[in-house]
């Protein structure tokens, strides 16, 4: 169903509950990602010795800003609210940022690699779910975990998996991750 378009916008649809679920956990988990890079850059660029890292996280999140833009028109496009967990998100995933900038660059790089495992995971299913019905969306998710995974695989290569307790510490956040994923596809 085609609502009226907004002056200087695009017409409106009404999404099928399971597309408003993708575009809310979608729109919610670019949102942490953008906080999360800002929040570790900014820790990082507050030293000369660790500019390089800030500069490579404020990459990242430009890149996950891309991606956030591209679902908030779509938000509005599918006449889709955001998840009214968003404050939380944001508050979480800038002490995440936060928190492992602290622990270090390893630590940050460990963040990276278990948030970006599970969210080409999740953008895997949601397209191996539209690639017959929605092409179009399909083809951006495909775009989005290419990005995802260069993300993933840089953090590897920058040492993810020496950072302190790493185990525990991906462990916790993959769960985190999962975890905000189902209460905002819902919420």
């Amino acid at each position: 169903m085609t609502r009226p378009t907004r002056p200087g916008g695009k017409p409106k649809r009404t999404a099928a509950p399971r597309l408003k679920e993708m575009l809310r956990v979608d729109h919610a988990g670019e949102y942490a990602a953008v906080a999360i890079y800002d929040a570790q850059s900014k820790v990082f660029g507050r030293s000369p010795k660790t500019r390089k890292i800030a500069r490579q996280l404020a990459d990242m999140r430009d890149e996950e800003q891309e991606h956030l833009d591209a679902f908030d028109a779509l938000l509005l496009e599918n006449n889709t609210r955001p998840t009214a967990l968003i404050g939380l998100w944001k508050v979480a995933s800038t002490g995440l940022g936060i928190g492992t900038a602290l622990m270090g660059e390893k630590a940050a790089h460990a963040c990276t690699e278990a948030v970006e495992s599970v969210i080409e995971k999740h953008y895997a299913e949601q397209i191996e779910e539209t690639k017959d019905s929605d092409p179009e969306l399909c083809a951006t998710f495909t775009k989005f975990r290419e990005d995802e995974l260069r993300h993933h695989d840089t953090a590897i290569e920058h040492g993810a998996k020496d950072a302190p307790a790493y185990p525990l510490l991906s462990a916790v956040i993959k769960a985190g991750c999962r975890t905000a994923i189902k209460l905002s596809e819902k919420i």
